[in-house]
């Protein structure tokens, strides 16, 4: 059986479209990358976790496919929230990835990589 868990549309959307809409900002961001990849994410581990979940959120949730999110602003993005709410619904039960998809890397090593590659 897998194990599900309930987001907020924000989250999901956030992960979706790359745009931070979730009602809980970065909170909503780091709870649903956590779940999905089940690791403990450093803040510059996020874009690549970002990259292996937005596949499968859409798979799990097609109809969110061609919500790009381009016109969303600082200014409109609760207006633009609750009309994608009121299109797709508030809540998704979520599935993390399969077994394989995320690759664990120590966030200390990951970070010297990454400064390593500049």
């Amino acid at each position: 059986m897998t194990n599900k868990k309930k987001f907020h549309i924000s989250d999901i959307l956030s992960v979706t479209t790359g745009k931070l809409v979730s009602t809980r900002k970065m909170d909503g961001l780091y709870d649903i990358l956590n779940f999905m990849t089940n690791d403990n994410l450093f803040t510059h581990q996020l874009p690549r976790a970002y990259k292996e979940c937005k596949p499968y959120l859409l798979e799990q949730i097609p109809a969110l496919r061609n919500v790009t999110g381009k016109e969303v602003t600082e200014d409109n993005w609760k207006e633009w929230l609750e009309e994608q709410i009121e299109k797709f619904g508030e809540y998704f039960e979520i599935e993390p990835l399969p077994e394989g998809v995320h690759e664990y890397i120590d966030p200390i090593t990951e970070a010297i990589e990454m400064m390593n590659k500049k």
